[in-house]
């Protein structure tokens, strides 16, 4: 295979779309797509932005699970007020800063989940087994193109790496 900049960004395309539909088709997108949108932008980081600390495990998961755990937790706690979905995002990247999981795409979770009502069901049925298909994809694409930045580069690198929230 060629080490074409074309090539390379082809090899990409094709693997985000094989990630995101297989992390679709396994979670069922009838009944849950809504849910896995923020799905979008996490595929974009690992096939775009590889290198990039928010595209590492400990972001992906840690984002994902934590804003969407915040969301349901919100919902069933206070309802789905416009002021339940602001201190959901807030409580959301207050933790992601915090535990240095900042993940972008999961600060859309918190509203997904207050909007469509979730429950504690959607946190692994949905989040996690998205999350997983996309994460088991893009290692195996990722070594399957030469000289391709393997993914994941580090699995526990911090996001953002050092404490300046707001500085970055």
């Amino acid at each position: 295979m060629t080490k074409h900049p074309f090539v390379r960004l082809l090899w990409c395309a094709i693997g985000a779309s094989a990630a995101i539909s297989l992390a679709l088709w396994v979670v069922d997108p009838l009944e849950t797509t809504f849910l896995l949108s923020s799905l979008g932008g996490s595929t974009i980081f690992l096939f775009g932005l590889t290198r990039a600390p928010a595209a590492q495990p400990r972001a992906l998961f840690g984002g994902h699970l934590s804003s969407a755990f915040i969301g349901i937790a919100c919902y069933q706690a206070l309802g789905d007020s416009i002021a339940v979905y602001a201190l959901a995002t807030t409580l959301a990247l207050c933790f992601m800063l915090l535990t240095r999981t900042v993940h972008p795409p999961a600060g859309t979770n918190p509203i997904l989940m207050i909007y469509v009502n979730a429950g504690w069901p959607a946190l692994w049925q949905s989040v996690l087994l998205g999350v997983s298909c996309l994460f088991l994809v893009a290692i195996i694409w990722s070594r399957l193109y030469p000289d391709l930045i393997h993914y994941p580069v580090t699995l526990a690198e911090p996001s953002p790496p050092g404490i300046n929230w707001g500085g970055w």
